[in-house]
């Protein structure tokens, strides 16, 4: 059986409960245990593909075609590992499950309660992972203690204690531990009072990770592991940095995963954190060099930097593998008109990335012809690839082009969808490159497996006609069925494709075609 470690937070949300999982997650692969991660959140859609990016930030999508809360994102690349759709649990999943027993008979009669069958549904997926492959799990609780809608998870991983038994599972704490300017005084209260709320669930944490803007000391941390009935050295400093890539280092050094490990009764082992020290050593350098480059992201939701966390954190990941900073512009596709389009000309590279409806879509087309007029590279994701597509055909002979998913009587639909009803292409598929092409020369192979999330295609009837005018259909899906990518020979950089190669970033493992694009735009 697989060690069970549960995350819980305290106090205020947003304490960053996901990076300090995660974070733990890679300083126990790093010791050489098999980990893997899981999010349980407590809102009642059953993921997050209906929710609003100004409300929830990205839709991050697993391999296998889950669309799931952006965390596993950090998840992923924290761990560099792929997770999927088990990974990532809400209310609504483990709720519609049990009701959908319940209507099958499932339950033979029984009156169908929070306790036993929704804490039982939970449990559930938390030994659906347990697998030879994974030696820990480390499961996160969204929200915080006290919130009404925790409370079926927190009394879940209660019982989890007595059934895994002692000694295999252990519980974190992430609490905030405030500094009062006026006095000059750390607080160590708010977490006493909300270790105290878990308490009364009957939850005792055996480590408590404090989030503060300074350093506890020595007196706070005696005093919080007085209080909270916690070994001295179980209580974790994770300071607020504007580094997230340090966190790992500076959890290590404070002894988290030492403590974790002990708790657990697993065998301590030199942790090898080489190429992750490496890392962060290229990125400090990269942030005091002169040299950076400026990318624009010209979106809808531009308002929310989270609704593009894993895209900046792609193209930061591929500056440093290029030895750029990279600053990012962030430009509202809504205010973009052919006039206002000039204001893109003082940056050194434009993503025109994806979104959903119609609002925003022309200001994608007109910096799609800004840069291809300039020369400015250019990479055009999803939606965004749609509209450069919408743009070439406009300047080439098909003046009315456009998407049929926002004008059904266009002449020329060079964005389509064969079916009625649209489906969503997601997650993992297999593409094959054109040989000779710029993505084959970037990828250095003839398929790649890339992330979907589309309901729209290139429509292959256009090939041709634009095909004239320079256009390369750079990659088809393996089946043929769909066109994925397109490329403009003779100019510097300018990519169109329908899939998420930011998805697939790590902090030391780059993606190919975002690393090409940034080494693109500093020439």
């Amino acid at each position: 059986m697989a060690k069970f470690i549960f995350v819980t937070g305290g106090v205020v949300s947003g304490l960053g409960k996901g990076v300090t999982a995660a974070s733990l997650a890679r300083l126990l692969k790093a010791r050489g245990y098999r980990v893997t991660l899981q999010k349980f959140d407590p809102y009642f859609n059953v993921d997050t593909s209906n929710l609003s990016p100004y409300q929830h930030g990205e839709v991050y999508v697993t391999e296998d075609g889950g669309e799931v809360d952006l965390v596993v994102g950090h998840y992923e690349r924290l761990l560099g590992e792929n997770l999927g759709i088990k990974n990532d649990v809400t209310s609504g999943q483990i709720y519609s499950s049990v009701i959908a027993k319940e209507r099958e008979g499932y339950y033979n009669g029984s009156t169908v309660q929070v306790v036993p069958h929704i804490t039982n549904e939970i449990k559930e997926r938390i030994y659906s992972l347990d697998t030879p492959d994974s030696d820990i799990i480390i499961t996160e609780i969204g929200g915080t203690v006290g919130d009404i809608e925790c409370h079926p998870f927190l009394e879940a991983i209660r019982q989890f204690k007595s059934e895994a038994g002692k000694g295999n599972v252990i519980y974190i704490h992430v609490t905030l531990v405030p500094y009062i300017e006026m006095s000059g005084e750390q607080k160590t209260k708010p977490t006493q009072h909300s270790v105290k709320e878990l308490q009364n669930v009957g939850i005792q944490p055996d480590i408590i990770v404090c989030r503060s803007d300074y350093p506890i000391g020595v007196e706070s941390k005696r005093k919080l592991a007085l209080f909270c009935n916690v070994d001295t050295d179980c209580i974790i400093q994770n300071l607020t940095t504007d580094n997230i890539f340090t966190i790992p280092l500076e959890l290590e050094k404070d002894g988290l995963a030492r403590a974790a490990i002990r708790k657990l009764k697993l065998e301590e082992r030199e942790p090898d954190l080489k190429s992750w020290l490496d890392f962060c050593n290229r990125y400090v350098q990269v942030q005091n060099s002169d040299k950076k480059v400026r990318i624009g992201i010209v979106g809808k939701y531009v308002d929310l930097h989270d609704a593009y966390v894993s895209l900046t954190e792609s193209l930061i990941h591929s500056g440093i593998a290029t030895g750029a900073g990279v600053e990012i512009v962030w430009i509202s596709s809504e205010k973009i008109t052919p006039a206002a389009a000039n204001k893109l000309a003082s940056l050194n590279g434009i993503v025109i990335p994806s979104g959903f409806g119609e609002r925003g879509f022309e200001g994608k087309v007109n910096a799609a012809r800004f840069a291809r007029n300039n020369n400015i590279p250019t990479l055009m994701i999803g939606m965004g690839a749609q509209a450069g597509l919408v743009e070439f055909a406009r300047s080439f002979g098909m003046e009315k082009a456009n998407s049929a998913e926002f004008d059904r009587k266009t002449p020329y639909p060079v964005v389509y969808s064969s079916a009625d009803a649209p489906q969503f292409r997601k997650g993992a598929y297999i593409s094959d490159l054109k040989k000779g092409s710029m993505l084959n020369k970037i990828y250095g192979a003839d398929s790649v497996s890339e992330r979907h999330r589309h309901k729209y295609e290139f429509n292959a009837q256009i090939i041709e006609p634009l095909s004239k005018h320079g256009l390369v259909f750079s990659a088809k899906s393996r089946n043929g069925d769909y066109i994925d990518a397109f490329e403009l020979s003779g100019h510097k950089f300018y990519i169109g494709v329908l899939y998420h190669p930011e998805f697939k970033s790590r902090p030391d493992s780059p993606h190919p075609l975002i690393t090409e694009f940034i080494g693109k735009s500093i020439l």
